[in-house]
């Protein structure tokens, strides 16, 4: 273990990857040679009760908050799930619009109608930075004076029948893997822009995925959040049937809170951790940080802010099962929850989480269940009534954005009416489409069945 530990930090070095960087490594592998598996036992954790919530937030007397305040995007994603090899982010959301043009959009809304100078910084990966950048150019406003992005690091993946560095020849990339999100805190620090947001007066930072569009900065959120002089708060939902299998916050027993990600559970913990009723809040992964906090923790802490550990058992290709076998050392960014000292939850709408993680998330958000107002907010209709319907596309047809968007090429059917749409076989949907109710379609031949233009369907 003492050998395959010296390898992987040579071979970080040579990487180009910082001290802080390498040490936060070293924690983490050292953890996973005495043992640990990261697991978060349902006999260490108790439920959380009553939360508050933003609704019953009041709107700021001022925007003091505001003038020191940063959004904070993660934009590492290439939607490998989607079948894609390019950003995420640069995919159409809405309305002929990428994620990114909306998220723009959205922070350029705030600066007009507060008077604030709001940045806009993305953490990217190696893969995804140029042609985000590039994206970007279209936005010169944008500029506030500060860089616009900072780099996300990467670590080796670690062999599991012996925690050396796996080796890869047909395709050396693939031996690296990024440490989770949770590595936004070191990219920070590492990169120099926490010191950057920091000697320009910048404290407050809301961090998101850039596949939310739900993420908007709330003065009133924000406002909270500095009245409170919090030094992390994380935004939760209440866990719905459709949500038993995603991370949920609990409370140490005797302590602050904790997030639990379904690769933390114990086997026998699995009804536990599923059941919504017991642990009622999930993470959105809306997360506010107060910069100067984080700055003096890193410090204390000798940069390696100690998250709780996630070993992703994986192949070192994922698309060949009789590769070898590597962990992926990760942590989560919401885990810093468990880390600050008075750290907060706070319960917020629905709006407020709209995330794509599959093209059925995709299809429901470029259908008119979701609306994008004149703030470029992403809203669910008025209609709907708080929920977005539930889409189950055949995952052999649809899984991959290019399959997906050749079957939806006259655009995204009318579910705004829609309950429930499962789609099984090879089917394509002409232009103006109405799905109401529960509908299933089912077409086991061969060849692709075709929706004409204008059918409704209902169930």
């Amino acid at each position: 273990m003492a050998d395959g530990l010296t390898a992987a930090l040579d071979k970080m070095r040579a990487d180009g990857a910082s001290d802080v960087a390498i040490e936060t490594f070293r924690h983490y592998y050292e953890r996973l040679a005495s043992g640990e598996t990261g697991t978060i036992g349902e006999d260490e954790i108790e439920p959380v009760g009553d939360l508050p919530t933003a609704e019953d937030l009041p709107e700021p007397e001022d925007a003091d908050a505001l003038q020191r305040a940063v959004m904070i995007r993660l934009n590492g994603g290439l939607g490998t799930s989607m079948g894609m090899t390019g950003p995420k982010s640069l995919v159409e959301a809405k309305d002929g619009l990428t994620f990114l043009d909306i998220i723009v959009r959205q922070v350029l809304g705030v600066r007009e109608r507060h008077g604030v100078r709001l940045p806009l910084v993305l953490m990217n990966s190696f893969r995804t930075r140029e042609p985000t950048l590039a994206a970007l150019e279209r936005y010169p406003e944008l500029d506030v004076g500060l860089p616009l992005d900072f780099i996300q690091g990467r670590v080796p993946k670690i062999r599991a029948d012996d925690l050396t560095p796996v080796e890869w020849p047909a395709d050396p990339e693939l031996e690296w893997t990024p440490p989770g999100h949770g590595d936004i805190y070191t990219s920070l620090m590492t990169s120099g822009m926490l010191a950057t947001l920091l000697d320009q007066g910048f404290e407050y930072a809301l961090m998101a995925n850039s596949d939310n569009l739900g993420a908007v900065l709330d003065p009133r959120v924000l406002a909270w959040f500095a009245r409170e002089e919090l030094p992390f708060a994380m935004e939760v939902l209440r866990r719905s049937p459709a949500d038993r299998k995603g991370g949920h916050i609990a409370r140490r027993q005797g302590g602050g809170l904790v997030l639990r990600e379904s690769a933390q559970v114990r086997d026998e913990d699995q009804d536990a951790f599923q059941d919504v009723g017991r642990h009622r809040y999930f993470n959105t992964n809306n997360l506010w940080v107060n910069l100067r906090t984080l700055k003096r923790v890193l410090g204390d802490r000798g940069g390696v802010l100690g998250l709780p550990m996630i070993v992703n058992r994986k192949t070192v290709d994922p698309s060949d099962s009789s590769s070898p076998a590597v962990f992926q050392l990760e942590t989560a960014m919401g885990a810093a929850i468990d880390v600050f000292e008075g750290a907060a939850a706070l319960l917020v709408g629905r709006p407020r989480f709209a995330p794509v993680k599959t093209t059925n998330d995709l299809l429901v958000l470029r259908s008119d269940a979701y609306e994008l107002d004149v703030d470029y907010a992403v809203e669910l209709a008025a209609a709907r009534g708080g929920e977005p319907p539930f889409v189950d596309l055949d995952p052999d047809n649809y899984k991959l954005l290019p399959d997906f968007d050749r079957r939806f090429e006259n655009g995204a059917p009318s579910l705004v009416a829609c309950d429930r749409l499962t789609v099984r076989g090879d089917v394509s949907f002409g232009r103006d489409v109405v799905i109401r109710g529960d509908v299933t379609i089912e077409h086991p031949g061969d060849g692709r069945l075709v929706i004409e233009d204008g059918t409704v369907l209902s169930g």
